[in-house]
């Protein structure tokens, strides 16, 4: 139903609404988008637009006559390319029509091409054949050599015409010529060179020579047996010669076998050069083969004889054997191993020095008995073709190195009960005993032989024999000759207390004592760090394998147990000395001292014994100087606790006695910090964690002087000040406390229970425990207290 004149009237008036835009809103809209098209205009009227365009009517029919003339023209265009598309087409079909008369020419020309040239050939094959055959019956070898190859060329391209009668009967009468060629040519070697007895007068010859021209033609198998038959022929007098019951197969005379094979090679050249193609490697095949003889009569002759080995005649054996190998090295390639070229055996890892870093520094005297000479290239591919026959006798060299190392180890320990420890005061105290050196250089000369023999089995046993005397020289060298104390464990014996009640000194180890432990803790270390060059240098010749199975940990265990006892003897000493003094404070009447003097006797005593040790200690680890700190911590962490449990004992304390002992306690304190260096002309600075252990335990017993010189009334602040200052909740150490402070039993049970009153609650949780932590005071606090102490000390001095 169509719209009313009202309904359109209305309809525009809303669209007029919905398109109407505010002022501002196209104000914007203008300034964003600036446009000169009349279009664009908010006051565009179309009407007026259309007028302005065409102002009469002339002008429309212009217009109007204009656009059917395109339209005419349009219709024109369409008529001629539509004419020029049928010509296009007809031209194509004329093109194609053209060129499959051309194609087909081509297909004929290149069908007759073809035709003629199967002809030529087929002619050339027939031809060659007959020629191939006649040529055969005549044995003219070396022109076979050269019609065979092209006839078997021709033959490739008619072998998809093999179903053509003809064709194939050609084919066959090829394959009969090259099987009679074989046969025949095998036959003339035969003759020329037979198995048995000598070799005829003039063997090699020119038919030989291109007989082996057309065997490089021929199937494989041809040649391979050519060279089998003539290799075995031309080694079968050395066979003969070096028969298992012949004088001359022995070991000791390895050394004419090699002779003997240096001289066929020169006979083969001179004779038999120029008639094996030079790409053969006749010369390299013959050694080769004469190796693998050589290895397999050697190996079965010394399993009959095995009880006859000696270690001089085997390593006599190898060495020759060596040398033989590497000058195969040097004059041939290797490229007939295995029959590949480019295929070579396995070779060892290049043998190296594991201690020093050049070889031939090692003794040359009785190299031909001692030792194989310098081992071969890396690459030498012939290492082992001979020489791998004697691994499996090396044992006898292993058991040999047993013998030989037990013995110097034996010849170690003679040498050193008869010359005694190093004496101090010479180059010799703390230094590394020369045995150590000598051991090692053993070692080396041992590995270094064994990998030239074998990387395999022998150096596992080997590295087994280094570890047992490795061990044997840690216990009967280092462990066996340190010097036996007087002492248990650090503490004194009845007998040393009964000198000291007769005003006698406590043994003490004498000055060559101390030297000679600080000479085998310098062992010891130099021995640790040693074997563990060796573990090192063992793997890299063993072969990959076999890595895993060389370990020397538990031998660098040993020595770090030596290095570890020494240690100990040394602190045990130092200390023993020191326990007198420290009795003799423990008994002094602290409750009757009248005044603060000078540092107390048994202070002046124990820094009498420091300075007489330490020095000593220290000159004769200068080397080592790990181990000199790791001495002087273990003896601060002995000491000090040693010197707290003494301090307990000094009971009662007056108030000067407490001054006293605190000022001792100060003075061991600044020795035990000076420690690393005392009596030295250069002074260092001691390690940090040194000087952290000397502070802390040195401060605790500080802090039990200043607890025992506080006033025990009001009871609540003493014990409070206990437990800040000492940060102990062992109600034990509290008592002792009490007891230095003299207090009766009757006090001392009060003050326990308000003691356990005052301790703080311990933390909940599963990580609680019955002592407490409290932060200790810092070093720089315990030093302002301690000089608010000594200047406490000097007023009252004054």
């Amino acid at each position: 139903m169509a719209p009313t004149p009202d309904e359109e009237l209305e309809f525009v008036e809303d669209l007029e609404a919905i398109l109407h835009l505010t002022p501002e809103v196209q104000l914007a809209i203008e300034q964003v988008f600036p446009s000169q098209d009349p279009l664009d205009r908010t006051d565009f009227n179309a009407v007026e637009y259309i007028n302005t365009l065409f102002p009469t009517e002339q002008i429309f029919c212009l217009l109007f006559q204009a656009l059917e003339e395109a339209q005419k023209a349009i219709q024109q265009l369409f008529g001629k390319i539509k004419d020029i598309k049928d010509k296009a087409e007809k031209s194509e079909q004329m093109v194609k029509e053209i060129t499959r008369d051309i194609k087909q020419l081509d297909h004929a020309k290149r069908h007759l091409t073809t035709s003629i040239t199967t002809l030529n050939h087929l002619h050339m094959l027939a031809g060659g054949v007959d020629s191939l055959e006649a040529m055969t019956r005549k044995r003219q070898y070396g022109e076979v050599a050269n019609l065979l190859q092209g006839v078997v060329n021709v033959l490739e391209h008619f072998q998809k015409y093999m179903g053509i009668p003809q064709i194939r009967q050609l084919s066959e009468r090829v394959k009969a010529a090259q099987s009679e060629l074989g046969t025949q040519i095998l036959a003339d070697f035969e003759e020329a060179f037979p198995a048995q007895g000598s070799k005829k007068s003039g063997g090699p010859s020119i038919v030989l020579r291109d007989a082996c021209l057309v065997a490089n033609v021929l199937d494989p198998r041809i040649k391979q047996e050519i060279i089998k038959k003539f290799i075995r022929q031309h080694l079968s007098e050395y066979l003969v010669l070096f028969q298992e019951n012949q004088d001359v197969a022995w070991l000791d005379k390895i050394d004419r076998r090699y002779a003997w094979i240096k001289r066929q090679l020169v006979d083969y050249e001179e004779k038999y050069g120029r008639m094996f193609p030079e790409e053969w490697c006749m010369t390299e095949r013959i050694s080769v083969e004469f190796c693998h003889i050589t290895r397999t009569e050697l190996a079965k002759l010394m399993r009959t004889r095995a009880r006859e080995i000696e270690v001089k005649l085997l390593l006599f054996a190898i060495q020759r054997t060596t040398n033989f190998e590497g000058l195969l090295a040097k004059r041939f390639s290797g490229c007939t191993l295995n029959d590949g070229p480019g295929k070579k055996p396995e070779t060892p890892l290049e043998p190296t020095n594991p201690f020093l870093e050049d070889e031939d520094n090692v003794s040359e005297k009785d190299e031909d008995l001692d030792r194989p000479k310098k081992p071969k290239a890396p690459d030498n591919p012939f290492h082992g073709i001979v020489s791998k026959c004697f691994e499996p006798h090396l044992y006898v060299y292993i058991e040999s190195q047993d013998k030989n190392l037990g013995e110097l180890i034996d010849r170690f320990v003679a040498d050193f009960r008869a010359q005694g420890p190093p004496k101090s005061g010479t180059d010799e105290g703390g230094a590394v005993l020369p045995s150590c050196a000598d051991l090692f250089v053993y070692y080396k000369k041992c590995m270094v032989q064994c990998s030239q023999l074998s990387t395999g089995e022998p150096m596992i046993a080997l590295t087994t024999i280094f570890q047992k005397y490795l061990r044997e020289y840690a216990w009967k060298i280092l462990s066996g000759n340190l010097p036996k104390t007087s002492t248990n464990s650090g503490g004194l014996t009845i007998s040393s207390l009964l000198k000291e009640k007769e005003g006698s000194e406590v043994a003490k180890f004498t000055m060559e004592e101390l030297c000679l432990i600080c000479s085998i803790l310098s062992t010891a270390e130099y021995c640790l760090a040693t074997t563990q060059q060796l573990e090192e240098k063992l793997k890299e010749k063993v072969d990959k394998t076999l890595m895993e199975r060389i370990n020397l940990t538990g031998e660098m265990d040993t020595f770090s147990t030596v290095i570890s006892n020494s240690i100990q003897l040394l602190v045990q000493d130092l200390d023993a000395a020191c326990d007198p003094a420290l009795t003799a404070m423990s008994k002094m009447p602290w409750q009757s001292v009248e005044h603060v003097g000078d540092q107390s006797p048994y202070v002046t005593s124990v820094i009498m014994h420091i300075k007489q040790n330490v020095p000593i200690i220290r000159d004769n680890l200068a080397s080592t100087r790990k181990y000199f700190t790791q001495f002087c911590i273990k003896f601060t962490n002995s000491f000090i606790p040693k010197f707290i449990n003494h301090l307990f004992r000094c009971k009662p304390i007056s108030m000067v006695g407490a001054e006293q002992l605190l000022l001792d306690t100060h003075s061991l304190k600044t020795v035990l910090l000076d420690l690393p260096s005392i009596g030295s002309q250069v002074v260092r600075k001691a390690p940090a964690s040194y000087t952290k252990i000397v502070v802390k335990g040195m401060t605790r017993a500080e802090m039990i002087l200043k607890v025992v010189m506080a006033p025990h009334e009001p009871s609540v602040v003493f014990v409070d000040n206990y437990i800040k200052l000492l940060a102990d909740s062992n109600p034990e150490t509290f008592q002792k406390i009490l007891d230095m402070k003299g207090l009766k039993r009757s006090e001392q049970g009060t003050m326990l229970e308000l003691f356990r009153q005052r301790l703080p609650n311990p933390p909940s949780g599963p990580d609680s425990g019955p002592s407490l932590s409290f932060s200790a005071p810092t070093p720089e606090q315990e030093s302002s207290r301690i000089r608010k102490l000594e200047k406490l000390i000097k007023k009252r001095i004054q």
